[in-house]
């Protein structure tokens, strides 16, 4: 058993508690009320998403991504843009046309670089000077480059690089990119060998390599039949903690490592450090600023439980023999540790009940302060100079926008997406708690109509989330916006099998999906019919990837429904098996198949089973590409839907994977959903 710290939870004085930003006027609670007008499907395409926040390592410049969605190009394009850390105009730092993520500062503050694939090529590292002018492309690789990370001397890079084809070495070597005029045939030899937005997949693997920008070499520092990930490198420049799975069959589980490499290796990393032991996943490792310890995420669980399991975070000697976890008594998942580059002290996001928080913890264990919590998502952060942070935050009324955070006080510095909030009224969210069957308590969000009177019952939709290890959370979330700016209640329970609230919580539906989780959402649909907010004859329910799996549930289980809309769902859960990209998931919670006692709990656990007793008219969608949850669940529900006589429509959309990415599909989804909803749920037959 490894060594831990018990953690004394501080629930006494926190530095931001339920705050609400003051420089955000849209999202001001009554000027939102007084909008002019409700959310429509176009304004979609009009809100823009920030992500990545990067603050120079002078304090004076925050970098960060926003992307943008086009319907007459349907499109997306990504452009990294640069506001001042002490507030004023933003401004951007790369074109329109050309997708460019990832900012990273140099640290010594001269360049930001980033990733782009420009003029047809594949994508590479590109910078620009702080104050910006023309993007100079800075490596020139035969595969495209994933990802990348300064060293502390801002003289090299390590990247992480697939494998490159020999017809891709060829090519680039001639000075030229490689084109595949006809596909060769797929040789399948691995046991992981399909990936949703991949396909199928061969031996060749991610790994390090160093890149020196003086003489432009790029030297492989790791190799094996094994994928690499998340590297760090050490404050002395001379060693790269990075992650992977590095057991005997690495197809076969889930059990990722911290590992250390040297980065003057000439062996292509033959020899490695193996930091941790522990057998579930670790990973995101962070370096103490003395180089002596290492933070990173770990799951401590047995292999059964590794699926439902608490991120826990954890700290292991550089040079290994030694972890010890200190946030087990927490409960919580933790996310992205980080050590702070100058106090003895490790930073991350702490997921608990609907909120996930900046928190941190003393290095050598202790309490955990929670450092911004309340109606709050911090989604990101990244440290600058005196303590002073970029961070990425979302609330109910307020898509993600960039944050500095310091000395306890919060200032709000970009304002992407304030002009266009300022035009519309949002729905009211509250989070209701309610006792399930068993009397256990779940709590749910519920966005109200925009102009919700208390006495007045609406029609409702029941929206399940995905995962099912996830969480409806404070984040801004258009979707089920739009639904109240048509009329609708919606109800977003976290049911049992949701983070947030727990192992055991989690681990409720082991072996049982559609058992306690369905108890809980129907319980949610009772609290706000007893709260007088919904009319009981007109429900509708819906959900995607797992909420559609257990939509599916919903609707062979109850006739209360008027309308369903089942996106990315399963129903026979054998079918899946081999054919999906899940194999080790179904193994690990179902077992085998073709034995007789796992082969009982596929069959007992599908809604297809029981699909005759189906009569809620249902809207069944997906992706023609999507191997997560491939379309023939959808196909195979729609046909048994159609020979019962249940209203029924399938719609597959051409090229989507398990996302719906392409603008005007997305566009095209949300019509549905609200043309079918109307119709059944509404009574609208206009």
């Amino acid at each position: 058993m490894k060594l831990e710290y018990k953690i004394a939870l501080l629930t006494g004085l926190l530095l931001v508690a339920g705050w609400i930003p003051v420089h955000a006027e849209a999202e001001s609670r009554d000027e939102v009320a007084s909008g002019p007008r409700p959310l429509e499907v176009d304004d979609h395409s009009r809100i823009r998403a920030v992500g990545d926040p990067q603050m120079s390592p002078d304090g004076r410049w925050i970098a960060y991504a926003v992307t943008t969605l086009d319907l007459e190009e349907d499109e997306s394009t990504t452009r990294i843009w640069m506001v001042p850390s002490a507030g004023g105009e933003a401004r951007p730092l790369t074109g329109e046309k050309v997708s460019s993520s990832r900012p990273r500062w140099s640290p010594d503050g001269k360049y930001l670089a980033f990733l782009s694939a420009r003029d047809e090529g594949k994508t590479q590292v590109w910078t620009l000077f702080r104050e910006g002018g023309e993007g100079l492309q800075l490596t020139d690789t035969a595969q495209g480059v994933s990802s990348f990370e300064w060293a502390p001397d801002s003289k090299r890079m390590v990247l992480v690089l697939k494998d490159p084809k020999p017809e891709e070495i060829e090519a680039h070597e001639q000075g030229d990119d490689y084109e595949e005029k006809t596909a060769p045939p797929w040789v399948v030899t691995r046991q992981q060998f399909k990936q949703d937005y991949v396909g199928y997949l061969d031996s060749r693997r991610n790994h390090l390599y160093v890149f020196d920008l003086e003489t432009k070499e790029t030297t492989q520092i790791t190799s094996g039949d094994y994928d690499d990930a998340e590297p760090a490198w050490s404050p002395d420049g001379t060693r790269i903690a990075f992650t992977s799975n590095r057991t005997a069959e690495p197809d076969t589980n889930y059990n990722t490592d911290i590992w250390v490499v040297s980065t003057d290796n000439t062996d292509k990393g033959a020899e490695l450090l193996r930091i941790t032991e522990n057998p579930g996943p670790d990973a995101s490792p962070s370096w103490s600023p003395d180089g002596a310890l290492l933070a990173h995420n770990s799951i401590v669980e047995t292999k059964a439980r590794t699926l439902y399991a608490t991120n826990h975070l954890a700290v292991s000697s550089s040079q290994g023999g030694s972890t010890e976890v200190l946030t087990r008594d927490l409960d919580r998942m933790i996310y992205r540790p980080r050590f702070s580059p100058s106090e003895n002290a490790i930073y991350f996001l702490l997921e608990d009940r609907g909120e996930q928080n900046l928190a941190r913890v003393p290095a050598e264990g202790g309490a955990v302060e929670r450092l911004i919590q309340g109606r709050n998502v911090v989604a990101r952060f990244d440290f600058g100079p005196e303590e002073a942070m970029a961070v990425l935050i979302t609330q109910p009324h307020l898509p993600e926008e960039v944050f500095v955070f310091q000395n306890g006080t919060i200032e709000q510095r970009t304002h992407t997406n304030t002009e266009l909030l300022a035009e519309i009224e949002l729905g009211a969210v509250e989070k209701i708690r309610f006792q399930s069957q068993d009397g256990t308590e779940i709590e749910s969000f519920v966005i109200k109509p925009p102009g919700f009177q208390e006495g007045e019952r609406h029609p409702a939709i029941l929206r399940i989330h995905g995962g099912p290890q996830s969480q409806y959370d404070f984040g801004f979330a258009f979707e089920q916006q739009l639904f109240a700016a048509n009329g609708y209640v919606v109800v977003m329970p976290n049911p049992r099998g949701s983070t947030g609230y727990g192992q055991d919580f989690c681990l409720a539906i082991w072996q049982d999906w559609g058992g306690p989780d369905y108890e809980d959402v129907m319980a949610a649909v009772d609290a706000v019919i007893e709260r007088g907010w919904v009319d009981p004859d007109r429900l509708a329910v819906g959900g995607w990837s797992y909420g559609g799996m257990m939509t599916n549930h919903v609707i062979t289980k109850t006739d209360r429904f008027k309308a369903a809309a089942t996106g990315a769902s399963a129903t026979l859960y054998v079918v899946n098996y081999g054919h999906d990209h899940y194999q080790r998931w179904w193994e690990y919670e179902l077992g085998f198949p073709w034995e007789p006692e796992a082969r009982e709990l596929y069959e007992r656990m599908s809604p297809f089973n029981d699909v005759d007793k189906v009569v809620t008219p249902t809207l069944i969608l997906g992706g023609e590409k999507d191997w997560n949850v491939p379309i023939i669940n959808s196909e195979q529900l729609y046909i048994a839907l159609k020979r019962l006589g249940v209203p029924t429509e399938m719609v597959v959309y051409p090229g989507q994977f398990h996302g719906i990415d392409t603008p005007s599909y997305t566009k095209d989804l949300y019509e549905r959903y609200l043309a079918w909803f109307d119709k059944y749920a509404k009574g609208d037959d206009s």
